[in-house]
């Protein structure tokens, strides 16, 4: 047992001598035996994140999108009446039109660059202004026709052959083709939510999804029956709702 403890007491003051004086003033040098190991501990390296994502929201958000598919297609392909209010306010909300316009410009606001998801979205000069970006150019120079009443969404007017049509203001194109009721047509998505649309065009100069300035043309007028003037359809809409050009823009 005496032996023992010699050989402790002898590794005790071998190991002392390992170490500086300005280390053993500190306090009584551990036991070391190179029986036994220290476990090393490291710290976990912090797994590196971007600010906007949370892998664990992320997957909560796929599964909880996938359980809403799932309920929505068995509510669709249920019968009960008592599923027809509920089915036509998903319908509603599938119909209306995604927001680009209001999204690109919010966005812009807050992080000081471009929507990537988007073109870059343009800002229309003289910002510092809103009240002028609020007051609407006439799109092309011409006369009245028909007026807001006869179909309740716009109005048809008389311009010069050949007249290109402007964008009354800035926005995106959500629309750039032909409508059944109004020959080839653009529409135009802005930062307020409205629309403007630009009907019976003889020609587009404009693609969907591009951003547009204030008075960037957008097609040219196609020719009335005669052939001697052109014809130029234009609605505004504002909260799924079409109002009267003529209330906020002064025609002459």
């Amino acid at each position: 047992m005496s032996r023992r403890a010699d050989e402790i007491r002898k590794r005790i003051s071998k190991r002392r001598k390992q170490y500086s004086p300005n280390k053993e003033r500190f306090g009584p040098t551990p036991f070391i035996d190179n029986e036994f190991e220290s476990p090393v501990f490291e710290s976990e390296p912090k797994d590196s994140f971007h600010p906007l994502w949370n892998r664990d929201l992320f997957l909560f958000k796929i599964l909880a999108s996938a359980a809403l598919v799932l309920v929505l297609a068995i509510m669709f392909q249920s019968t009960s009446p008592k599923l027809d209010q509920i089915k036509l306010g998903v319908k509603k909300t599938m119909e209306k039109e995604f927001q680009f316009a209001a999204v690109a410009n919010w966005y812009e606001k807050q992080f000081g660059k471009p929507l990537a998801l988007l073109p870059p979205f343009e800002k229309v000069e003289e910002v510092d202004k809103p009240k002028k970006e609020l007051s609407y150019a006439q799109p092309v120079t011409g006369k009245i026709l028909e007026d807001f009443s006869v179909d309740g969404r716009g109005i048809i007017m008389e311009t010069g052959t050949n007249a290109e049509v402007e964008a009354m203001t800035g926005g995106v194109v959500i629309f750039a083709g032909k409508k059944e009721d109004i020959g080839q047509t653009v529409i135009i998505q802005h930062a307020d939510h409205s629309e403007t649309w630009y009907g019976m065009l003889d020609k587009i100069t404009v693609k969907p999804r591009e951003n547009v300035e204030a008075g960037k043309h957008v097609g040219v007028v196609s020719l009335s029956k005669e052939g001697e003037t052109g014809e130029f359809y234009f609605a505004i809409k504002q909260n799924d709702m079409f109002i009267d050009p003529i209330q906020v823009i002064n025609f002459e």
